[in-house]
């Protein structure tokens, strides 16, 4: 894991301080990183000039101190970050459904980070080695493989980086915490994890027969 002396220690401030449940807070940089690293989709949020927020489902990488995405650069939402638009950024991992005796105390066990800020918007060939980045965290090796962005793609993508200097995470999970006076009930209670699993590849219905083996960077691909 790669990790910026600039990454600010998560709940630093007292934008990102968690002030309900902080039992649950992560306080280290590296655990907040690897929350970043584990995860696929995040999602961006923005308000436009009128105040109605929209959040945008956005892939990203973390490089660094920083978090890299991209989008269309025609995106009014888009446009708005890279004006520089205060941002709010969420990942969340969801690791199992916690079933208690009561709907109360009934949860999830999960990893999530916030992070708050302003885009930067990235251009020339730092663009473009970020694109590489947010597509080798998709699918290591698929970079060198497919063909590179044209200048006519590159215009119409705009490649935005989020830094990590106002962010915080939390972390929750074991078992349920019943209320005493529940602890009795005629009722199932305990945790159901969820793993993460890959399918088998399905090839593109016009793929040619000579290119129908599944490269062994897909295949090997786990996270």
């Amino acid at each position: 894991m790669t990790m910026n002396a600039d990454t600010a220690a998560p709940g630093s401030s007292a934008r990102t301080r968690l002030r309900r449940q902080p039992e649950k807070a992560v306080t280290d940089s590296g655990t907040l990183c690897g929350i970043l690293d584990a995860g696929l989709v995040g999602h961006l949020s923005v308000a436009d000039e009128t105040g109605q927020p929209y959040v945008l489902p956005v892939a990203y990488a973390r490089y660094q101190d920083t978090v890299l995405f991209h989008g269309s650069a025609a995106s009014r939402l888009f446009r708005l970050c890279a004006a520089g638009a205060p941002v709010c950024f969420t990942v969340t991992l969801l690791d199992g459904l916690v079933l208690a005796r009561s709907a109360f105390e009934s949860s999830m066990d999960y990893r999530s980070v916030l992070v708050l800020g302003h885009c930067c918007v990235l251009h020339g060939q730092t663009k473009l080695a970020a694109l590489e980045r947010i597509s080798e965290r998709l699918m290591p090796g698929r970079w060198k493989e497919i063909r590179p962005p044209s200048a006519r793609e590159l215009q119409a993508t705009a490649v935005l980086e989020l830094p990590l200097t106002q962010c915080s995470a939390k972390v929750s999970a074991g078992g349920p915490q019943d209320d005493p006076a529940d602890v009795g009930l005629p009722v199932w209670a305990g945790t159901v994890p969820l793993n993460e699993s890959w399918c088998d590849p399905v090839p593109a219905a016009d793929l040619a027969p000579e290119f129908s083996s599944v490269p062994d960077y897909v295949r090997r691909w786990r996270r």
